[in-house]
């Protein structure tokens, strides 16, 4: 019976662009006593896998959490198949502010020693005496309490982009160590001060709240269901957001907006900027903040030495990374002497600048005719593949791609293979391939935009 993924991502994001069906992005945990973790594992794989439903979930003998992808149309169906186990009856899923057909890719179940990294010995406590579960609206009354702590239990570059006001934002790159350096820090609050905790779904805190009630503090709360949670009663209920800017997610998204605000820069150039991306050199995989601008003129890379690596022929890229860990496990969490503006730690509250919002007028400025749609990309070579279904497309003409997740980026067509072949003109029918600056998804819409004295 198959008990793994058969498909590559690209070959799924066919299969998904075709069904042409609305996914939900969600995601859900639960602290229980599993005894074999293995088998049930393989019984959530098979039960997903007949749905279509795709994610990362990580399950342990102390519970399972997970970020998944699922099928609109499937939705009560997936949770039927939790319903069947007594500790997931009646579930809180997480469903995302934003939504992205490719969001996940793959279904990944692995089994894990812990649900999350904490680097706690769960026998030394009790992890199920947790602190006080807060809604939205409770957890913004007790902020505006003099007398309360509010800590962020994410990492710098997740606090980076946004974070409740006034929060303290430990500069750490994962959770096990930020648990002794708040620790630390908050000594003299013990018996005084609220402890108000958050994090991305709620997970981290469940095991954070014990830990400090463990440590002495008397008065510890969490937000229940995270800053996901948070959005959705916020919008829901009409109440203000005291959650400012982005909140960062570990999908192919990298970040739902909550708020207009941008209150980060972008590592390159110092510009307000709140969008990550990961390094295009195979041996470096950074995760940074990058603008537009220097998305292209950097080619997705985090430095000159990375943009240099990822021009070389293929052979000398390989030999560079001989010995190197390569791909998903050099995905680094945005510390290098080469990003010039990166801010961690004590973070400001204060807006930089304002997202743009979509305005349908400024779109009707640029003109632009629908000329195919994305295929294919070749992440060695830079390349995209298209498939021309409308007019045709020339070397030097201005182009626009367009999708959910690369958003709108523009640039101009300086050389063209059609169906394999060097060309100066594709037409309707023909397959396309040229350098792109940037990842295309399959989703993507190619334009190409018109001159104010061209006629369509």
């Amino acid at each position: 019976m198959q008990l793994y993924n058969t498909l590559s991502a690209e070959e799924r994001a066919q299969l998904i662009d075709e069904a042409g069906k609305e996914r939900l992005t969600l995601s859900f945990y639960a602290y229980a006593k599993i005894e074999d973790p293995k088998k049930f594992r393989d019984e959530l794989f098979i039960a997903w896998n007949a749905l279509d439903a795709l994610g990362r979930i990580y399950v342990a003998h102390e519970g399972i959490n997970a970020q998944m992808s699922v099928p609109a149309d499937q939705f009560e169906n997936f949770r039927d198949t939790l319903e069947v186990y007594d500790f997931m009856k009646g579930i809180r899923l997480n469903v995302a502010v934003d939504q992205d057909n490719h969001s996940f890719l793959k279904l990944t179940i692995k089994v894990r020693h812990k649900i999350v990294a904490d680097g706690l010995n769960d026998d030394s406590f009790d992890v199920t005496n947790k602190g006080i579960h807060l809604k939205a609206k409770e957890f913004n009354n007790l902020l505006e309490d003099p007398n309360t702590i509010v800590v962020d239990f994410r990492n710098h570059y997740e606090s980076e982009v946004g974070h409740f006001e006034g929060a303290i934002t430990p500069d750490v790159e994962n959770f096990r160590e930020s648990l002794p350096i708040i620790n630390e820090q908050l000594q003299d609050f013990k018996e005084d001060k609220n402890l108000l905790m958050y994090c991305t779904g709620g997970i981290r805190c469940e095991k954070a709240s014990a830990y400090f009630k463990h440590q002495g503090f008397k008065n510890v709360y969490q937000l229940e269901g995270g800053i996901i949670e948070y959005t959705r009663q916020i919008k829901e209920e009409g109440i203000e957001s005291k959650f400012i800017g982005k909140n960062f997610v570990f999908d192919h998204r990298l970040g739902e907006r909550i708020t207009e605000d941008i209150i980060s820069q972008c590592h390159q150039c110092g510009k307000p900027c709140d969008n990550h991306t990961n390094c295009s050199n195979d041996a470096c995989h950074l995760l940074f903040i990058q603008c537009d601008e220097c998305k292209a003129a950097m080619e997705n890379c985090c430095s000159t030495e990375c943009l240099e690596t990822i021009h070389l022929p293929l052979a000398e890229q390989l030999q560079l990374r001989k010995g190197l860990q390569v791909g998903n496990k050099v995905f680094r969490k945005g510390k290098s002497d080469a990003l010039k503006f990166k801010n961690s730690g004590d973070l400001s509250d204060k807006p930089l600048a304002k997202a743009e919002t979509k305005d349908i007028r400024k779109k009707i400025a640029v003109k632009k005719v629908l000329i195919g749609k994305g295929e294919h990309y070749y992440s060695k070579s830079k390349i995209g593949q298209f498939l021309i279904e409308n007019k045709e497309l020339s070397i030097g003409d201005r182009v626009l791609i367009s999708g959910p997740t690369t958003g709108e980026q523009e640039f101009t067509i300086t050389q063209i293979y059609a169906n394999g072949n060097a060309c100066e003109i594709a037409k309707k029918g023909d397959q396309v391939t040229f350098e792109i600056p940037f990842r295309i998804r399959l989703s993507d819409k190619l334009y190409r935009i018109i001159e104010a004295s061209e006629k369509v």
